[in-house]
């Protein structure tokens, strides 16, 4: 691990760098933050001064601590639910590829039927029905990405199984479980990285987009597509002649820049696996 580390390029140590500031805010956001998360601790609309140095929102809480609190809540809440999309995308996948027949058949048939459906307009039914509870976001969007991860999932495992050592392994009478834990998993597990990296990315956008609407993570909650929305109305009230001023301007450029960054980051760790995986040197 450590040679490997040793020879990555630049541009995934960069990624690294990024993904390790965004893990440490969001670990210790309670020690880093100088205010509580929902806390009211000023006038509202404050500028870009001591103590509050990225000043107050609409009801005088300090954005610096949102921002922060915003790691945690965001980033985690997408981590959790790439993980649960993985959990079930990739193991039916894997099954449907090693089983075939009418399972492979069925569970086919399902996955079109939901990829069919846009997802964003699919959530915000579902979560109009349903609440927007972080467990019911973390589910709906869960089931909705696992659809992806189980198309990959279930390609791959099938370019697997058709090689020898595969039914050597059959014919010396190993099971099902033996075959997927010790074959097929273990040859699926760089594309299937490559993939939980980009899975992430598009969940945590996701999750944004529909913070952006209003049913995502929920206020007081901090999160940085409610705060894109929250401060996207101070645009009109910006005037870029004096810094107190352009401060209005910019104040929607934080959240979504801390939702770029932690983008780019990603992709670039992503890049970094697909070219490691692919077998080329340079």
């Amino acid at each position: 691990m450590l040679y490997t580390l040793r020879g990555a390029p630049v541009s995934a140590w960069i990624g690294i760098a990024i993904i390790g500031l965004y893990a440490v805010l969001a670990i210790a956001a309670p020690l880093l933050a100088p205010y509580p998360e929902a806390a009211s601790v000023g006038a509202q609309y404050q500028p870009w001064a001591a103590p509050h140095y990225l000043g107050t929102d609409a009801l005088g809480r300090d954005v610096l601590s949102r921002l922060i609190y915003g790691a945690r809540n965001t980033v985690g809440i997408a981590l959790a639910t790439t993980a649960l999309a993985f959990l079930l995308g990739a193991t039916m996948g894997l099954l449907a590829a090693t089983l075939g027949g009418w399972f492979d058949a069925i569970s086919a048939r399902v996955v079109d039927v939901l990829m069919a459906i846009p997802a964003l307009i699919f959530a915000l039914l579902i979560l109009t029905i349903t609440g927007t509870s972080v467990l019911a976001l973390i589910f709906v969007i869960a089931i909705l990405d696992s659809t992806r991860v189980y198309r990959l999932s279930r390609a791959v495992a099938q370019g697997i199984l058709t090689m020898d050592y595969i039914e050597v392994a059959r014919m010396r009478g190993e099971g099902l479980w033996w075959l997927i834990r010790k074959e097929v998993l273990p040859n699926a597990a760089a594309p299937l990285i490559a993939e939980f990296g980009l899975r992430f990315c598009f969940v945590f956008l996701f999750i944004s987009a529909l913070s952006f609407l209003g049913l995502g993570i929920q206020p007081p909650t901090a999160d940085w597509g409610g705060m894109v929305r929250e401060s996207a109305k101070l645009i009109g009230f910006a005037d870029f002649s004096t810094w107190q001023m352009a401060t209005f301007g910019l104040a929607p450029l934080l959240p979504a820049g801390a939702i770029a960054l932690l983008t780019i980051g990603v992709n670039l760790i992503v890049d970094w696996v697909l070219h490691m995986s692919s077998g080329l040197k340079e």
